[in-house]
């Protein structure tokens, strides 16, 4: 958008929605600056009703302040090919980590308290999702679930990357340890539902991330009710963790 404004020598002034889970974008009042470090060449920022709900009403001002007070900068320049190819080594790696995690993702999501009422679009990664001939929920209830047996959906598929790929992702997403970080407060590594390969990855992690003990004790609750079979009452628990998380999925 930046080079075709250029080009027509019109302005252009995109808009960028995040959310305030991590996972979503962790545009939350305390993390504002950093956001618009991370979208300079984003005009304007939407939030979401968890960034003025769930904050105190002065901070929620000031944060609301600096986003209207910034200037719009120029975009960061990447190596798209270095980018794509990236991404297809992550994509393969996701996509066998969530089929391998699907059956448990979808007994989870079943629980998951459901905050909206939708029509389905059909299709990959719309709200209701299909990979590898699986059908898998829509994407709060999804996210949700993964949150609720401690593994946040961030760390999935990162053990596709070497140590030059990750490099060049903290050097094109400006916030990544910060999010991945965020992110790990709520990682149980020991629900026993951690996908084989990321254990080593997991190692690598920074090594300064405070886990949510509470968060854990639920997440350890609910693997072991799943490990037994025994699903009753398992929303309330998964709601529990998601009120600890400030977001459900």
């Amino acid at each position: 958008m930046q080079k075709l404004s250029e080009e027509i020598g019109i302005d252009i002034y995109p808009i960028v929605g995040i959310g305030s889970a991590p996972f979503r974008g962790n545009l939350r009042p305390q993390t504002v600056e950093s956001v618009a470090k991370e979208y300079p060449g984003a005009h304007t920022f939407t939030v979401q009703s968890a960034f003025k709900y769930d904050n105190p009403p002065e901070e929620v001002r000031e944060a609301i302040r600096k986003l209207q007070e910034r200037k719009t900068g120029s975009p960061q320049e990447i190596d798209e090919e270095r980018c794509l190819e990236i991404i297809r080594k992550y994509f393969q790696e996701y996509q066998k980590q969530i089929i391998e995690l699907a059956p448990v993702i979808n007994k989870v999501a079943r629980h998951v308290p459901s905050r909206r009422k939708r029509k389905l679009h059909i299709g990959l990664f719309g709200y209701s999702r299909s990979i590898g001939g699986i059908t898998l929920p829509r994407a709060i209830a999804f996210t949700a679930a993964l949150y609720s047996i401690g593994l946040p959906p961030e760390i999935l598929g990162l053990n596709a990357l070497n140590e030059d790929d990750m490099q060049f992702i903290r050097e094109v997403y400006v916030n990544f340890e910060d999010d991945l970080r965020d992110s790990l407060r709520y990682f149980n590594p020991d629900t026993g539902f951690l996908p084989q390969g990321l254990e080593a990855r997991v190692r690598d992690f920074p090594a300064d991330f405070q886990p949510d003990e509470e968060h854990k004790e639920i997440t350890d609750y609910i693997a072991g009710s799943l490990k037994e079979n025994k699903t009753e009452g398992l929303g309330e628990y998964a709601l529990r963790a998601a009120n600890l998380r400030k977001f459900l999925g």
